[in-house]
């Protein structure tokens, strides 16, 4: 039996909600969309990281005196740690918080390899951080929810914070949602068109779909994988990576496929990239305005000019595109180029409902991966 979303927000009894969205808590982000839109200043805002809305919900608090909902996966909760630790402990200020929180990798449960460890940390962490939990599957009733509710109320009202881990199947929203946009070019395409000109150069992608795709991409091609590092894990770091890499090897054109969602989460690496200004590092942001792994939510980005930020944060050459023809001149450009290169793309809403994922492990791509580093 799967819990209606509608009354479990009935027996939380919250009426503002933030986070990042989940494929746990898809129905419960479809749900907020639907009802209050993805950007609601008095009832729901889909913020940039978990620690971000963590902000936004203290904020909350201490205008109103009532108590918010921060929703994510289990994987956000490194981010969410300090401003836990630091902000809203009753050591610090005692700002009382709902967490809800998909966990991925729960043990015993099949689930990809980013996701294992952080499944077995999952309730360690909540609890390391003094919050009291309560963990929902599919068949908790609404009365033990109830019943957990008015135990957690208790230690609200003394300032700390509560967690609901919701594991698989567990709520349901029967409303429909369609999330999409105006452009046209769909991101395996694109990550086709980039494979073509970067040739044998190392790609380093971001979490999720866009990694997906980059390794089907190579097996429909007969291509090895070695040239590719697939960021299954660590949302918002591919570009740090890259920048790592490029560093250390100044004589090789490095590739980053990028995310709007990703790229939102930690914004601030595009400073540190641009004033380090590799030449070698060409840095793609993929934007469909949406966290389209995760179920399509949308992100802000979608009304963002993201190459104008490179572009102020001292890149010294960022453009954007929103075709093919353009897209394969400015890539054939950022092959050429001797600097820093950005180039954010459009893109539509959607991938192929086939679409696998990788069958090498994550060590062995790794471990792929660095023994092609050493040939360059």
């Amino acid at each position: 039996m799967s819990l209606n979303v509608e009354k479990f927000i009935d027996i939380v009894g919250a009426d503002f909600y933030t986070g990042v969205p989940d494929s746990k808590l898809k129905d419960l982000c479809n749900y907020l969309i639907a009802t209050y839109g993805a950007y609601n200043p008095r009832h729901h805002i889909i913020a940039a990281n978990e620690g971000n809305c963590t902000a936004i919900a203290a904020g909350y608090h201490l205008a109103t005196g009532k108590i918010p909902v921060v929703y994510m996966q289990n994987s956000g909760e490194g981010n969410i740690i300090n401003p836990a630790a630091s902000l809203l402990n009753d050591h610090v200020y005692g700002i009382p918080m709902i967490f809800v929180v998909g966990w991925r990798g729960e043990p015993g449960v099949h689930d990809e390899p980013q996701h294992e460890y952080q499944g077995m940390i999952t309730v360690k962490l909540l609890e390391d951080m003094d919050m009291k939990l309560f963990i929902i599957d599919k068949d908790t009733t609404y009365n033990e929810v109830a019943e957990a509710m008015v135990d957690l109320k208790k230690a609200l009202e003394k300032g700390k914070q509560v967690a609901f881990v919701i594991r698989k199947d567990v709520f349901e929203y029967t409303g429909k949602v369609k999330y999409e946009n105006e452009n046209t070019m769909l991101r395996e395409q694109i990550i086709q068109q980039i494979t073509a000109v970067s040739g044998s150069d190392p790609i380093v992608t971001t979490t999720g779909k866009t990694s997906r795709e980059l390794f089907e991409i190579r097996e429909s091609n007969h291509q090895e994988h070695g040239t590719d590092f697939l960021t299954v894990g660590s949302m918002g770091h591919c570009s740090s990576i890259a920048l790592g890499i490029a560093l250390q090897k100044p004589e090789t054109k490095v590739w980053c496929i990028d995310g709007d969602g990703a790229a939102l989460m930690h914004m601030g690496a595009m400073a540190v990239i641009a004033h380090m200004k590799p030449g070698n590092l060409v840095h793609i942001v993929i934007n469909n305005g949406a966290h389209e792994s995760v179920g399509g939510q949308p992100t802000v980005m979608g009304e963002v000019n993201i190459s104008k930020i490179a572009m102020d944060c001292g890149y010294p050459h960022a453009v954007i595109v929103d075709n093919f023809e353009d897209l394969n001149n400015e890539l054939i450009k950022a092959k050429e180029s001797k600097e820093l290169y950005f180039i954010e793309v459009t893109a539509a809403i959607g991938s192929r409902p086939n679409l696998g994922r990788p069958t090498i492990s994550a060590m062995k791509n790794k471990e792929n991966f660095m023994a092609y580093l050493k040939t360059l």
